[in-house]
């Protein structure tokens, strides 16, 4: 069998096999390139999160991004060390399986895991001289619908509502989609639990919301964004207080390992539940979609398992029919992690976004183009890997006081 004979063979492969598809291409370039260290790097602005870098004895770079900080990257990754160093990184889902099923001395940290694969992808990626949403089995689609935040509005200020919305209809990028935080609303700090919400708030949430629907019109979505701070029954009356302004999503109204409040919430509303920014793995996941308790998964590839494991959360929801959003307030690697991941499969639904900030903090992170957005959609890189080339003079200068330079 030809090489081209063998591509074409791999390219009819379905979707749901998508993992031989990519062993397929693979396969001409096993054993001809190994890992010769991982690092770690934390930069500003990132959400907490750390980048991560493979070195190849071919001097192919792969670059990831993990859900943890960069001092507790570098910990972790003297423990996988031993299994990556010296290896061939083509074989991911071996990779992927020795690290995700440590347990002693302690258990694999999933977010760390998480950003070796995005870079164990990427580097695939460059190997082979393929996109890696092409190794994903895709693409879907060419570029992938995004959403944004309400940063800088009083929500119960009409006057400050229609100044958010001025902004919003100049930004270049178009986006048609924003959250907005409920918890100004509340008078309590974002993402700690509240007790029961009182009537005031409650009308202070209604109010505030149906502020935002009047200032942006019926053009841009607004949804209401929680960070798993109420109880069942302030979830229930908050979700009633909004759903007049038709949300384009309700996100994380309560703690995750419950899903029975969920069910709750979810018979009480016609609002769409959106759940899972720091769920891990397929059983994260599965009691929402087994017991129908959310309409939409938020995983984030940096805390989910990255590309390997969120591929397996994706599949697993499209025998519900359930769509799969990104959650994403990482840096440009996480920016086009998300854009190959929502290009490879078909149930993806839309991706959060930094892009677009004043400070364009995550766009100056690029040494070559910078991300292309247009009427709310990133167009997906169509080079080999990722597409990340790092600006390292902005990434040093970015650094978190005491981080050293990708150790």
């Amino acid at each position: 069998m030809t090489r081209r004979s063998w591509l074409k063979n791999a390219l009819a492969l379905p979707a749901g096999a998508w993992m031989a598809r990519f062993e397929a291409l693979a396969q001409p370039h096993r054993g001809k390139v190994k890992i010769t260290a991982v690092k770690a790097m934390q930069i500003q602005n990132i959400a907490g999160n750390c980048l991560i870098k493979i070195e190849t004895d071919a001097g192919l770079t792969g670059y990831g991004e993990a859900g943890v900080s960069g001092p507790m990257a570098r910990a972790r990754i003297a423990q996988f060390g031993p299994i990556l160093v010296g290896q061939d990184p083509l074989p991911i889902e071996r990779h992927f399986l020795e690290m995700s099923s440590l347990m002693h001395p302690y258990m694999a940290n999933i977010p760390t895991i998480s950003g070796i694969d995005i870079a164990l992808w990427d580097l695939a990626g460059k190997i082979t001289g393929q996109p890696v949403h092409v190794l994903l089995g895709g693409p879907f689609r060419p570029a992938i619908r995004l959403y944004s935040h309400g940063i800088g509005v009083n929500l119960l200020d009409k006057g400050s509502c229609r100044d958010w919305a001025a902004r919003v209809n100049a930004m270049p990028e178009k986006f048609t989609a924003f959250k907005i935080g409920i918890d100004p609303l509340l008078g309590v700090r974002s993402g700690r639990f509240t007790g029961t919400l009182d009537s005031a708030q409650l009308r202070n949430v209604a109010r505030g919301f149906a502020n935002a629907r009047e200032a942006v019109g019926d053009e841009i979505d607004v949804a209401c964004h929680c960070h798993n701070e109420l109880d069942v029954t302030s979830a229930i009356q908050a979700a009633k207080a909004i759903e007049p302004m038709n949300p384009l999503f309700y996100e994380d109204p309560l703690q995750v390992p419950y899903t029975e409040g969920w069910q709750a919430v979810k018979r009480s509303t016609r609002v769409p539940l959106l759940v899972g920014e720091k769920l891990e793995f397929v059983k994260g996941f599965k009691p929402f979609l087994d017991n129908q308790a959310a309409d939409i998964l938020h995983p984030d590839l940096a805390f989910a398992g990255g590309f390997t494991g969120t591929r397996k959360i994706a599949d697993y929801a499209m025998h519900f029919r359930t769509p799969v959003a990104l959650h994403n307030v990482g840096s440009l690697v996480l920016c086009y992690a998300s854009a190959h991941f929502g290009a490879s499969i078909f149930n993806f639904y839309r991706s959060e976004s930094a892009l677009g900030r004043p400070t364009r903090h995550v766009e100056k992170m690029s040494a070559a183009q910078p991300p292309k957005v247009e009427n709310s959609h990133l167009q997906v890189p169509t080079v080999p890997g990722l597409g990340f080339e790092p600006d390292e003079g902005y990434l040093k200068s970015q650094l978190m006081p005491g981080e050293p330079f990708w150790t």
